[in-house]
């Protein structure tokens, strides 16, 4: 699909179809493609959470404010951010090395580049987190959408309510979720409402 209709198109579904299964293979193919965001040193301090079975959706409904959609949704993911995720502990700093064809210094550089931007504070730790698994969170609602696949993003959750019941480390942090599925045709969203625009939310300095 052509970049710009999948922007214009993707809309954030209310009503899903729950006769309507979300392949696993296509669910693989969607987390595939949207990795190709991009994060902090590609660091990649992300990992997801798909809720798919009744038991698990129920556990995550009754944190959602009880929305529907959790429930009808073949799946929701929960997108967890990790406060550490610059720390030597990452694998990505395996590969790096690799990438640059072993040179040990350009690592430790980048390493300690990492830990003074996002690892000198509790609250630099959580925007690393939160900053890197939200580019995660919008190119998989793309690349839903080129798939053919509805998605909402949801805030009103409880977010401590979800880290303790899904077993999060206090590492962890969760940003967001992700209802995922195919719409209810047989209902119809709002129209999309306007949207600010440049000259609305741009300073030129």
């Amino acid at each position: 699909m052509e970049t710009k209709t999948l922007f214009r198109e993707r809309r954030s579904a209310n009503f899903f179809d729950k006769n309507k299964e979300l392949e696993q293979t296509l669910l693989e193919e969607i987390i595939n493609l949207a990795v190709l965001a991009p994060s902090a040193f590609n660091l990649q301090p992300w990992r997801i959470i798909a809720v798919k079975t009744q038991e698990s959706k129920k556990r995550l409904f009754n944190l959602s404010n009880q929305q529907d959609k959790v429930l009808e949704a073949p799946v929701t993911l929960i997108i967890v951010g990790n406060n550490e995720g610059y720390s030597d502990s990452n694998p990505v700093w395996a590969e790096m090395l690799q990438s640059v064809g072993g040179n040990k210094q350009i690592v430790e550089g980048a390493k300690q580049a990492a830990a003074f931007l996002y690892g000198s504070s509790k609250e630099r730790k959580l925007k690393f987190a939160e900053s890197n698994a939200g580019l995660l969170s919008m190119s998989i609602m793309i690349a839903a959408k080129e798939y053919g696949v509805d998605t909402h993003p949801m805030s009103g959750i409880d977010f401590d309510g979800i880290h303790k019941e899904f077993g999060l480390s206090e590492d962890e942090t969760v940003v967001m979720t992700i209802v995922m599925g195919y719409s209810d045709k047989n209902k119809t969203l709002y129209p999309r409402r306007p949207r600010r625009k440049f000259e609305e939310i741009v300073k030129i300095v």
